[in-house]
């Protein structure tokens, strides 16, 4: 029996082992939820590892029905449903890790879910799109760094680990793939209004052709009726948003903060 991919789903079965192991090597936790096992290509190498407490959520039920057939051993472990609708921090007690081949169409969903449990989930090894990968891990001044990568640097250690071809898969995606780890940092407040903070990231990179001046005009104008004194001249106001770094943005917040 064979798992069909589900365009829905935006599955994508690796079937290249050797990339499933290095997957598999590059986790360093031992209690590990994987996302979306589909056919367990990570999973036959997880359940093996010494010392290490396993369990996968899974939204596909033909998927369940193949785990459960090929992987009895799971068991209770096994969670049919959707991550994105999990509460994520009853899944474990304590810290652990999150492993797996995203779905393209849903891994920034994923990633801002993860961030609601930061202090919980203290690694994350994926296979992504190559694209978003690179947005995830890109420093300030380029064009494809952006508000993932902000929100994702602020919390987290980001290593871009290795490329993987559309080979790799069945059936081929039409771009490449991407492995990444993240590693939650030392960081435990950010230091400024985490809600302002968002909206100004958001904003920024909203308009992100535009510079500060006009993209935040209205979080300006909101801090200066409430009686701050901002400074609209200061060159900052002169950038466009992927000039600016985690710090800064955590500056800004705290200068329009009313």
């Amino acid at each position: 029996m064979e798992v069909r991919a589900k365009k829905a789903l935006g599955q994508h079965f690796l079937t290249d082992q050797s990339i499933a192991r290095g997957i598999v090597d590059a986790l360093k936790g031992n209690k590990v939820l994987e996302v979306g096992p589909g056919m367990g290509v990570l999973t036959q190498y997880l359940l093996p590892r010494p010392d290490t407490f396993y369990k996968t959520v899974e939204i596909d039920g033909e998927s369940v029905v193949y785990l459960k057939k090929h992987y009895p051993s799971l068991g209770d472990n096994l969670i049919e449903g959707d991550f994105l609708k999990m509460d994520l921090g009853t899944v474990f007690e304590g810290e652990y890790s999150v492993i797996g081949n995203f779905p393209y169409n849903i891994s920034s969903q994923i990633f801002f879910k993860i961030l609601e449990h930061r202090d919980q989930i203290p690694e994350v090894v994926c296979m992504i799109q190559k694209e978003v990968a690179e947005r995830i891990a890109e420093k300030p001044g380029t064009k494809t760094y952006g508000i993932l990568s902000v929100f994702l640097q602020a919390w987290y250690d980001i290593e871009y680990l290795f490329t993987v071809g559309s080979g790799a898969f069945n059936p081929p995606p039409k771009v490449q793939s991407a492995v990444i780890r993240l590693t939650r940092n030392s960081r435990t407040s950010l230091g400024c209004d985490e809600k302002l903070f968002r909206t100004i990231v958001k904003s920024s990179f909203g308009m992100r052709r535009k510079t500060l001046r006009n993209s935040l005009k209205p979080v300006i104008s909101s801090a200066i009726a409430s009686g701050i004194a901002v400074d609209t001249a200061d060159p900052v106001f002169d950038l466009r948003p992927e000039r600016l770094g985690v710090e800064d943005f955590i500056e800004l917040t705290n200068r329009l903060k009313p």
